[in-house]
């Protein structure tokens, strides 16, 4: 796959037989759980490793381009309402540009069992580990824009092992997590057609494809609609799904958002909480506006890595545009307990450089012509995890009544819009208790 001049992957070549599979993986605990797949001619499902391998030259572009940015005039107002403040853009150059290491990145992801496998014509790369515990419950996790697979990588070892993280060993997943095509390093689709819907068939060919006969499925953001789409399709196997981004808003409040309409009545006073939160997140998406629209135009996200970086920290949370959560990290070094950092905003950003996947990533706007957080008709069994920080809190009456077989709901106490990348641990609790009634008797 090269998006870029120059952009290094090594193993995928679909036209080479497969003798080895451990390629790329680091040893002890992760090297212990490698998928143990057999090896496979060069068959459209046959499944590929993968290994990242930027070369230097493009890195040392990325720096150059970053340092040499054309910047325009400071804003004319005191905050972040005309957009990411020049002030935050300079200072995060600044360190992207001479201090920022991409190779650190590069090797945790490679220390990863990472692979490629061709779906209905295109590539999908995903990350799939199994646990040592022959019971783990497979879950296939989607992220969504502007994410990538770095999201969920935090989720890993409390999934797998989460004896070593504070759970109990019976609560183990196996964790496969692709990328979405357009993004990252899956292929980028030629023609239209990728949406949720799509996406929703290609993840239950990608389980199915790996032996999986009984797993779940989970996501937020876009991999929540994709997530409610494999609801909505049943396929074999697929036992729940569990969403922190629920759509959940009944259709006479979504005909009243949409219009613009007075509240209707008889809301409680949860319900009101989420139509005023919705009300305040449909300002402030502009953003989504223009991909779904004219996702073309973005020629400069391709061309100018500080506009990339730019576009990708504008977008909101529950606090605001630019999102807070990913405002307050652009300040935080380290964390002990998984709280975004500046490295890891970086690294999701120059994942989107080095893969020219900016443009790519934004069609999927364009292609999905469905409403947003309306009730969908999931009638298989849901899980809903509601965050503080999201765009906006579901009602548990609401809920309910989207989805009539509701198996877990729970109000997270912190966490927001990115919830696996900014409370990891938090995260992984939810989902083992969240699916906790699916799993076999040991």
């Amino acid at each position: 796959m090269r998006a870029r001049p120059g952009y290094g992957v090594v193993n995928h070549n679909r036209r080479q037989l497969l003798a080895v599979v451990a390629i790329g993986v680091a040893a002890g605990a992760v090297a212990s759980i490698l998928p143990a797949f057999p090896v496979q001619a060069a068959t459209e499902d046959a499944i590929r490793p993968f290994r990242i391998d930027v070369p230097e030259e493009q890195l040392g572009d990325l720096r150059r381009r970053v340092l040499a940015a054309n910047w325009p005039e400071q804003e004319t107002v005191p905050d972040s309402s005309q957009g990411v403040q020049l002030a935050t853009m300079q200072k995060l150059a600044r360190y992207w540009g001479t201090e920022y290491d991409w190779r650190k990145v590069e090797t945790k992801l490679n220390a990863l069992p990472q692979f490629l496998t061709e779906i209905d014509g295109l590539d999908i790369h995903f990350i799939h580990v199994r646990s040592k515990n022959p019971d783990a419950l497979p879950i296939i996790i989607s992220h969504g824009w502007p994410g990538s697979v770095l999201e969920q990588i935090k989720l890993i070892g409390p999934l797998t092992d989460p004896a070593a993280h504070g759970g109990k060993a019976e609560d183990a997943f196996d964790v496969v997590i692709p990328s979405m095509p357009g993004y990252g390093f899956s292929g980028k689709p030629t023609g239209t057609g990728w949406g949720p819907e799509r996406m929703g068939r290609a993840w239950a060919e990608l389980m199915k494809r790996l032996g999986y006969t009984r797993y779940v499925a989970q996501g937020g953001d876009w991999g929540a609609f994709v997530v409610d789409q494999m609801g909505l399709q049943a396929p074999a196997g697929l036992l729940a799904i569990h969403t922190n981004m629920p759509a959940t808003v009944p259709a006479d409040v979504d005909k009243a958002l949409l219009s613009g309409s007075p509240v209707p009545s008889g809301l409680s006073a949860d319900e009101n909480q989420a139509y005023q939160q919705l009300v305040r997140t449909f300002k402030q998406v502009d953003y989504a506006r223009l991909m779904g629209s004219r996702p073309q135009t973005l020629y400069g996200i391709a061309d100018s890595p500080v506009g990339l970086a730019a576009w990708l920290l504008d977008h909101n949370d529950a606090d605001g545009q630019p999102a807070a959560a990913v405002a307050a990290a652009l300040d935080r070094t380290t964390s002990a307990t998984g709280e975004l950092t500046r490295d890891e905003i970086l690294d999701n950003i120059t994942l989107y450089w080095l893969t020219n996947t900016g443009v790519s990533a934004s069609r999927l706007y364009w292609e999905y012509k469905g409403g947003f957080f309306n009730a969908k008709g999931v009638s298989i069994p849901v899980a809903v995890t509601v965050f503080p920080g999201e765009q906006y809190e579901a009602p548990r009456s609401w809920t309910e009544r989207a989805y009539p077989k509701l198996i877990y709901y729970n109000r997270a106490k912190k966490g927001g819009h990115f919830a696996a990348w900014e409370q990891p641990t938090i995260f992984a609790e939810e989902l083992r208790a969240a699916f906790v009634t699916l799993r076999k008797p040991t």
